[in-house]
């Protein structure tokens, strides 16, 4: 999969919106006995809206014509308590309506938070993180007045014009279709405008996602910018999507601005027809004024419901596109799952075997890159393998597909005799422990970070892991201790400091099978001395596979493996690699000279 950058809009199929319409609406589904109280209340409150008018005819014609006080009284206050009534059930429609739908976008969340986490690393490769947080947070955010107005516009509203139609059928099919002759010219202009507001406001959203994503590039490499004095050059780049942003936003809001002139005009054109047809055409003597003031009001009621209605659908237009780019990644099939018949792998003691793995990174693309051929080798448990060879060659690789973050081209790859593909990911991950040169320090205490991948461990056990990395002598220095908080990506603490805290992270867990990826190549000299010594305790016992920029620090490997041209050129234990005089010995060479 190419990646998709800040500067690409991401690519969606044309996709059907009545369908991501009803699949949201389904979210209502759950919460059936609240949204039945929200039509009852809705019941109540469209029937009080439809006698209004005839309360003001008939205070019109019978008691106002009549000059009956007392009547009129009584009718006044009949509908007052009535439209009390009216309003005190507006008030619950729009409390319930309002804890239902932020239970639904919470769940929505939910689910699309917990269906990422099951995506394997090709789909974060594939995207900047901006960009999936803009559909975690603004795309959801967005459907919440669609899933609202769902209940509390589309179907009041809706019974409202089908009441108000048979009402004025009932009084005068003359008048009544004079009032509605502008419905077709209407219904065709709403079509034209919704495809053509539908397309733009899916730019937009893409924009949006670009902004995110350029803002959260920017953040997370602001120490970068600076070092580099690169301010101006950001704030350009900046500036740039935010009128591509602005720009798309301007568009949509030009199409989406003509539903309410094109109701405004049905609207007036229905209204002037209404009295040409009752005072010209049928006549003064034929329509009372109670009568013409009801058909008026009806008019209005009419319309007024069109208008919400279309404003509904604009809405519906403009948030459905938030609906589809959720649902796109809700509808992201996981590369990397467990098959039907997964077995729960058991402890294992640490034999891993090679058997003709092949591996291809963005196979079927233009940017697809072989990396592994007919890789084949036996690790015997306890092992310590070290794997060495040029940038990109595939040592990072080999082991990532041990833990099984990416799945084999061909081959089979086996731990303790299991096909790793026929085993649960859980149990194949809980076996093993990785450290790479980049190791994320989360928010919260030096404490919660040791023990996130085994909150159950003993104090004991964390002092112990922390001591073994020679991580306890620099935290006791803290103010807190174990205790001390941490800002975001360990802020404050030096890159050795972080990652001796994630080493003790790691060696907590007691891994069987131990990965460090580059695991010293962020700690001083001094720093790795000590934290050798420990790291040599800790592999005892284990299968560890060691990848080493510095070659000084393998020495102590059982084996070690020259990865390049696609597979394993030589491998053997120090001494015999450099008494060979192959590649092993020219990098090491090359290593000693660099010093």
């Amino acid at each position: 999969m190419a990646v998709n950058s800040y500067r690409e809009d991401e690519v969606l199929e044309n996709s059907d919106k009545k369908k991501h319409l009803l699949r949201l609406l389904s979210y209502l589904m759950e919460y059936k006995g609240n949204i039945f109280m929200v039509l009852l209340c809705m019941a109540v409150t469209v029937g009080i809206s439809l006698v209004n008018p005839l309360i003001i005819e008939r205070a019109l014609d019978v008691h106002v014509a009549a000059k009956d006080v007392l009547g009129l009284m009584k009718l006044g206050i009949f509908a007052l308590m009535l439209n009390l009534v009216y309003v005190f059930m507006v008030r619950i429609r729009l409390l319930v309506m309002a804890k239902v739908t932020n239970k639904i976008l919470l769940t929505i969340r939910q689910d699309l938070y917990e269906h990422i986490q099951t995506l394997s690393f090709a789909f974060f490769d594939s995207r900047p993180t901006g960009k999936i947080l803009a559909r975690i947070i603004g795309d959801i955010n967005a459907l919440k007045d669609v899933l609202n107005n769902f209940v509390t516009t589309l179907i009041p509203e809706f019974v409202t014009v089908i009441g108000v139609v048979i009402i004025m059928m009932i009084k005068d099919v003359r008048m009544a279709l004079a009032s509605l002759s502008t419905i077709p010219l209407m219904m065709v202009s709403i079509f034209l405008v919704q495809r053509a507001s539908h397309k733009r406001w899916r730019i937009f959203r893409k924009k949006s996602s670009n902004i995110n994503a350029y803002v959260h590039e920017a953040v997370a490499g602001i120490h970068v910018i600076q070092s580099f004095g690169a301010e101006e050059e950001t704030k350009e780049i900046f500036s740039e999507v935010v009128e591509e942003h602005k720009n798309a936003f301007w568009d949509a809001c030009r199409y989406a601005d003509l539903f309410g002139p094109v109701i405004d005009l049905c609207w007036g054109i229905g209204a002037m027809m209404l009295y040409l047809v009752g005072i010209k055409v049928l006549g003064v003597e034929k329509v009372t004024v109670g009568v013409l003031v009801a058909f008026g009001t009806y008019i209005n009621m009419f319309w007024r419901p069109i208008m919400n209605l279309s404003n509904f659908y604009n809405s519906v237009v403009t948030n459905l596109t938030a609906a589809e780019r959720i649902f796109d990644i809700l509808d992201t099939k996981p590369d990397i799952t467990d098959e039907e018949e997964a077995i729960f792998l058991p402890q294992v003691k640490g034999e891993v075997s090679f058997e003709d793995v092949s591996f291809t990174y963005d196979r079927g693309t233009p940017a697809e890159t072989k990396v592994l051929s007919k890789v084949s080798f036996h690790i015997e448990p306890g092992e310590t393998i070290a794997l060495v060879g040029p940038t990109g060659a595939g040592k990072t690789t080999i082991v990532n597909l041990i833990s099984r973050f990416y799945d084999i081209e061909e081959g089979t790859i086996r731990m303790d005799g299991y096909d790793i593909t026929k085993v649960t990911l859980e149990s194949l991950r809980k076996q093993m422990g990785i450290m790479t040169q980049d190791n994320f320090i989360f928010q919260g205490t030096i404490r919660e970070n040791i023990l996130y991948g085994r909150p159950e461990a003993t104090e004991e056990e964390m002092i112990e892991a922390a001591k073994a990395v020679s991580a306890h002598e620099f935290i006791m220095k803290m103010e807190q201790g174990y205790d001390t908080p941490l800002k975001e990506q360990g802020a404050g603490l030096s890159i050795g400091q972080r990652q001796l805290i994630a080493f003790a992270r790691t060696m907590i867990c007691k891994p069987k099978i131990l990965i460090l990826d580059e695991a010293t190549s962020s700690i001083d000299t001094h720093t790795e001395l000590l934290v050798q010594k420990g790291i040599q305790a800790l592999l005892q016992g284990r299968t560890s596979f060691v990848i080493a920029h510095r070659l000084s620090t393998i020495q102590n490997a059982d084996r070690i493996f020259v990865i390049d041209q696609g597979g394993i050129l030589e491998q053997g234990s120090p001494g015999e690699l450099m008494e060979k005089k192959g590649a092993y010995y020219r990098l090491y060479m090359a290593s000693c000279m660099d010093i």
